[in-house]
């Protein structure tokens, strides 16, 4: 089961299990390329991207960002953010990647991240359904 920490009529926001912080953003129209997004909708996609990404830097202050979009197992639009860290078990590698180590990161709560983006993006959209 998938955690959805933010919805409204466009997107959704799932939380991704793993050791670090990681979000996916989807369009609930499950669009098969980002191309076919119609425009405002990508816009948007975009603006939520940009939320997440400066919410996750100033909760975890991690090393790097990484986004990806993929769509190969799951061919639809969605975007991935995860926060990196020097200590995870996989940096530099991305995560789909070989491990390198086992890790014990200590990072604060994931509850209190989820809250502030729902928070930050509740603000700004205000469409929760």
């Amino acid at each position: 089961m998938h955690m959805i920490i933010y919805e409204d009529n466009e997107i959704y926001i799932e939380k991704e299990e793993s050791e670090i912080p990681w979000l996916k953003i989807f369009t609930k129209e499950p669009y098969r390329e980002l191309g076919d997004v119609p425009k405002k909708l990508r816009l948007k996609l975009w603006e939520v991207y940009d939320i997440v990404e400066d919410e996750m830097k100033r909760y975890y202050n991690p090393k790097k960002i990484n986004m990806a979009s993929f769509a190969n197992m799951l061919p639809r639009v969605h975007i991935h953010v995860m926060a990196r860290f020097e200590l995870d078990s996989y940096f530099p590698n991305p995560m789909w990647g070989e491990k390198l180590r086992d890790s014990d990161l200590k990072l604060p709560q994931k509850e209190e991240f989820h809250k502030r983006v729902f928070n930050s993006l509740n603000s700004k959209y205000s469409k929760i359904i």
